[in-house]
């Protein structure tokens, strides 16, 4: 195998961004075992989140990674290299950060204006971040996409990012509450991953990748095996709709580290096979 592909929250970590615990909080490492399992076949192990660079810069360190997919796939980090993957919208002295040029096109208090009751501010989450407007609510991914472009947004897109357990009172009537960053248009994890097997050279029949998102799901078009953890689909069971237009996408019966540890272990014992 030559790379495997992980996201992180609701993927890898337990309930709490925690790696040693398990669906139902439990002690486990079964998540270590799984990158322990990565190692001895000679993969590469690349982090892909929604977290930003500082937050993901460190998991990777700790993890022994040298590459990182940052905020949604707006950058990927190859060696300590920047890879950025969105289009016009670069950092810059004169403009500041991609954050602060979102803000100021308007996008973001739009969708908060016309979604209001039901989207708002991943607080704490949202903050000292360099690309991506982090919301959570429940609304329609395709719905927003819409009306961005109808305003002149159409180089911005909402990014469903799965699940989340933290929400403010004002969103107490809504039966789940759903993660979205506002990034620009290239901006996708498949397209940081296709991005960083590109670079490498790596085949992409002998990568894996797993998640547990929609955004997530997306990478399948990029990897030859592409798993959802268990806890995806008991979570969210629509995403078993996805999930059918991808032939080489299937759902680990365990969640979160054991999932991963499930996927990577039979992976790779179908392929020795």
């Amino acid at each position: 195998m030559d790379a495997v592909y992980l996201d992180l929250d609701g993927t890898l970590l337990g309930p709490g961004g925690a790696l040693v615990r398990d669906e139902e909080g439990g002690w486990s490492l079964q998540a270590l075992r799984a990158l322990e399992a990565c190692d001895r076949a000679g993969a590469e192990v690349v982090l892909m989140s929604g977290r930003g660079r500082q937050t993901l810069s460190e998991d990777a360190r700790l993890l022994g990674h040298r590459a990182f997919i940052f905020e949604a796939g707006a950058c990927v980090v190859l060696d300590g290299e920047e890879h950025w993957l969105t289009g016009e919208l670069v950092p810059s002295a004169e403009r500041g950060t991609i954050h602060d040029q979102i803000e100021a096109s308007g996008a973001p208090a739009l969708l908060l204006e016309h979604f209001a009751g039901r989207f708002e501010h991943h607080a704490p989450w949202h903050l000292g971040r360099e690309v991506s407007h982090l919301f959570r609510g429940l609304v329609d991914a395709f719905e927003a996409d819409e009306l961005l472009a109808r305003h002149g947004h159409d180089g911005l897109r909402l990014v469903d990012n799965g699940v989340v357990h933290r929400r403010s009172p004002a969103l107490g009537h809504l039966e789940q509450v759903r993660a979205y960053h506002l990034v620009p248009r290239g901006a996708s994890k498949a397209a940081g991953v296709a991005l960083h097997l590109r670079a490498r050279g790596y085949d992409p029949a002998r990568c894996l990748a797993v998640g547990d998102s929609r955004e997530d799901l997306q990478v399948a078009t990029q990897v030859g095996s592409f798993w959802l953890v268990g806890n995806a689909v008991r979570k969210d069971p629509t995403i078993r709709e996805a999930l059918a237009r991808h032939s080489n996408a299937r759902v680990a019966e365990a969640g979160h580290g054991a999932g991963v540890y499930e996927a990577v272990i039979t992976t790779l014992a179908e392929r020795r096979g």
